[in-house]
């Protein structure tokens, strides 16, 4: 998406958030006509069975159980946790991890400044995936709108399927401090990558016997045998 856009569009997500918040603030945490929640300390609780809503916090995170079902949940300062079967329409926090349990649904994209991203066996992102800093892991998981980081390792492993490529984008002082380590791009074996693997900075790239993978710009593939590649 080019390093310019991955900002523009973190940085709208969280004017997008603040906007949310306001709103929501104003009508004493709730929005007009909604079962929408926002706090600004303390972490939110989604349970299985309450009806679907926007969720919002400024510091804390936000815990959705199995089963539950979300609109959107933005957060600056926490982590967000789906659990299995559960659904959401977008996700989004700027210093906190986000996880996706098992055959989860996420309707939308999941978009993190600093913090790793992790999606368990069967869970769906039919949006895309992008942080700048952070690991993004996949365990056959589905991601159908891409990968985009700047200095993230990313592991695609078991019988993941990742559509529209993955990107790693050249870093910039302008916006974020990034460090000097090499992202690790692993791709195992029974995984597919349709689209093209695009780097604009070094990185190491690993494809596991069996990987399919699509065009490779910036960067030679190591293949490996079994199933992680070595250290």
């Amino acid at each position: 998406m080019g390093r310019r856009k991955l900002v523009l569009r973190m940085k709208a997500a969280t004017f997008a958030f603040a906007a949310a918040l306001a709103g929501m603030l104003a009508g004493c945490g709730k929005m007009p006509d909604t079962n929408a929640l926002a706090r600004i300390n303390g972490s939110i609780h989604v349970a299985a069975g309450t009806p679907a809503a926007a969720v919002a916090t400024v510091n804390g995170s936000i815990v959705a159980d199995d089963g539950a079902t979300l609109t959107t949940a933005h957060t600056i300062n926490g982590g967000i946790s789906i659990g299995a079967r559960a659904s959401a329409a977008s996700l989004s926090t700027v210093n906190g991890a986000v996880s996706v349990g098992p055959d989860a649904h996420i309707a939308g994209g999941i978009t993190v400044v600093n913090g790793p991203i992790t999606l368990a066996a069967g869970a769906r992102v039919a949006g895309a995936i992008s942080n700048v800093s952070g690991a993004i892991s996949l365990s056959s998981a589905q991601a159908s709108g891409g990968i985009t980081t700047v200095d993230g390792d990313v592991t695609v492993s078991g019988a993941s399927r990742v559509e529209g490529g993955i990107t790693v984008e050249r870093p910039s002082g302008t916006f974020f401090h990034v460090s000097d380590a090499v992202p690790r791009i692993v791709i195992g074996p029974g995984a597919v990558v349709d689209g093209t693997l695009r780097f604009e900075r070094k990185v190491a790239l690993y494809v596991g016997d069996g990987a399919k993978i699509g065009p490779v710009h910036g960067a030679a593939p190591t293949p490996f045998s079994g199933q992680t590649p070595p250290d």
